[in-house]
This record gives C-alpha cells, sequence and structure tokens, in this order.
C-alpha cells in the first residue's frame, strides 16, 4: 500500500454548510441596476458597514480552521476565554499544510465552524484580524506585474491539482490597474468542462451559499459570476497564501 502523506490523512472535503463564517465581510459599496440600460453603478453604502475590507483575513482563517480545527458539538461549552485561546492557537498553525487529525485543536461545544460563529461572532470578529490584513499582504506586489493567459493557464491547471489533494487554495482577484475588484476568495472545489474549469468556491463577502469561478481553456481566461461586488465577467487570478513570497 502507498504510504498516505500527511496531508490526506481523514481530511474530509469543504462544506459550505458547515466549513464557512456565518457572518459575511461587509461591502464599502453597493450596487445599483438601471432597468432601462442594464448598466451598474456604485453608491456608498448606508449605513456605514461595521465589519468591512476583512476577505483576506476571513479566507485565511477559514481555512486554518479547516486545516487544523475539530468541533465536538456533545463536549461541554467552554468559557469565551477558552475559546479565544483556541482560536488563537489555530490562527498560529502551519498555513499551508493540514494537520494530522490526531493533532487537530478539537473546539468543543459546537457541531462545525458554521455553528461556531454564529454563535461566537463578535469573538471571531476580534481575533480574525483588523482590516490592515487585507492591504498589507506580501503576495499584492504580483498584482501590478502582466498576467500572460499562459499565466493564467498554468494557474488554473495547480488550482485543480491543490484541490485534487484536498488543499483549499486561496487566491487574488484583480483587474489592475482598474480597481474594480481587488478580492479573495477560498477555492473549495474543480470540476473539469469542455471548456476548462469549474471552481466552487468560498466568498468571505457571501454567508449564504457558494459561488463559482471558471476557466475557459479557449481564451486562458477567468470568469467570476455577478455577485454583490462584481457585475461578473473576466478577470486575473493569482494564488496567494502558499508560501512565503506568495
Amino acid at each position: 500500500m502507498a504510504k498516505t502523506q500527511p496531508n490526506e490523512i481523514g481530511v474530509r472535503r469543504f462544506e459550505f454548510a458547515r466549513d464557512s463564517f456565518a457572518f459575511a465581510n461587509e461591502l464599502v459599496w453597493e450596487f445599483q441596476s438601471d432597468a432601462a440600460t442594464g448598466k451598474r453603478t456604485l453608491r456608498p453604502r448606508q449605513p456605514k458597514p461595521e465589519y468591512a475590507h476583512r476577505c483576506f483575513a476571513l479566507a485565511r482563517v477559514a481555512r486554518q480552521f479547516f486545516y487544523h480545527a475539530r468541533f465536538v458539538a456533545d463536549q461541554f461549552i467552554a468559557a469565551d476565554e477558552i475559546y479565544r485561546r483556541f482560536v488563537r492557537d489555530v490562527m498560529s498553525r502551519n498555513p499551508w499544510t493540514p494537520c494530522k487529525l490526531e493533532d487537530q485543536i478539537i473546539i468543543p461545544g459546537f457541531a462545525d465552524l458554521r455553528e461556531f460563529s454564529r454563535v461566537q461572532e463578535k469573538l471571531l470578529k476580534t481575533e480574525c484580524g483588523g482590516a490592515w490584513r487585507s492591504y498589507f499582504l506580501r503576495s499584492h506586489w504580483r498584482m501590478i506585474f502582466p498576467f500572460s493567459r499562459a499565466h493564467q493557464t498554468r494557474t488554473a491547471g495547480t488550482l485543480a491539482a491543490e484541490l485534487k489533494q484536498n488543499r483549499l487554495p486561496i487566491v487574488h482577484l484583480v483587474k489592475f490597474p482598474a480597481l474594480t475588484i481587488n478580492h479573495s476568495i477560498v477555492l473549495s472545489g474543480a470540476t473539469a468542462t469542455g471548456r476548462g474549469w469549474d471552481f466552487e468556491s468560498y466568498d468571505p463577502n457571501n454567508a449564504e451559499e457558494p459561488e463559482r469561478l471558471t476557466f475557459d481553456r479557449a481564451s486562458q481566461t477567468f470568469f467570476l459570476e455577478p455577485n454583490s461586488c462584481w457585475p461578473g465577467g473576466p478577470l486575473n487570478v493569482s494564488h496567494i497564501c502558499r508560501s512565503w513570497i506568495f
């Protein structure tokens, strides 16, 4: 029997209903659509959001919980300070490699991250980090350089390979130098199609359902379906949070 690598031991698949946060990163801007022309415009959200600019932080922490934590609903519920320590322990773990089952941090009293984040929303919002974590990332240097179509094809293949190994790639979605999107999502599944790849994702801006990112092999281009912060269409994708450089 082939030797099983540590990251493959007992690791289940990401499930949106249990492995995503119950709260969302709030948007500073909101889209308005003109019924006559179909044109979408932006306006500042009112009232001003209290929890915004955290998409990169929430993406990173969701993956940390998937890699390093296990929830046990039938154990006692701990004090808030104990849960705070658990969260900090999870966030201090290796951000690139899942740990073995026996090394996972046991979080008692909750069935999954979804339930935990619903009850301990305030604690998690405090511990996941401030908005600066979305702006000061070492990987942001990549977006200022051109994205060739060959690079995007290689990226699609790498992302699909990572997902096959049950790892969760975190990607940066950009249109630089345009600032129409500067966002991060976690990919949770990949399906090969006749045209290329369909990637299922957890978008920290959307706590209600998964979203879909596609790659078209003919045009060597990624496309993101319309959502609350994006009108839909082509964009560039950078695979981040995978090394000290990215």
